[in-house]
């Protein structure tokens, strides 16, 4: 399946558009142990425990999205977007939410 944050795929046109399709993922709390547990990770303002936990919500999320997709029987997604947000009591959890529209190519 083709996943790209374009609005088009190139040679490829769109034969028919399925309906716009999401995955979201929340990190818990733990995430704010775990980063602090990890501070020793930082190098040059990087955290990679952190960094690897972020990419890990994103996956998950992109998994999701994609299954989705896989249901509609389409071809590809197009248009994907990716948003971080915080959520919960003092925003101790972090909502990762990819969508983008289900297309048959």
């Amino acid at each position: 399946m083709i996943l790209t944050t374009t609005h088009t795929i190139e040679n490829k046109p769109v034969k028919e558009y399925l309906g716009i399709v999401t995955g979201e993922t929340i990190i818990g709390a733990n995430i704010i142990k775990d980063f602090f547990a990890g501070i020793r990770d930082i190098v040059g303002g990087r955290s990679g425990s952190y960094e690897k936990v972020l990419r890990e919500a994103k996956d998950t999320a992109i998994r999701e999205m994609k299954n989705r997709a896989i249901s509609l029987n389409a071809d590809a997604i197009v248009g994907i977007d990716l948003d971080y947000e915080t959520v919960g009591k003092n925003g101790g959890m972090l909502m990762v939410t990819a969508s983008g529209t289900a297309v048959k190519i």
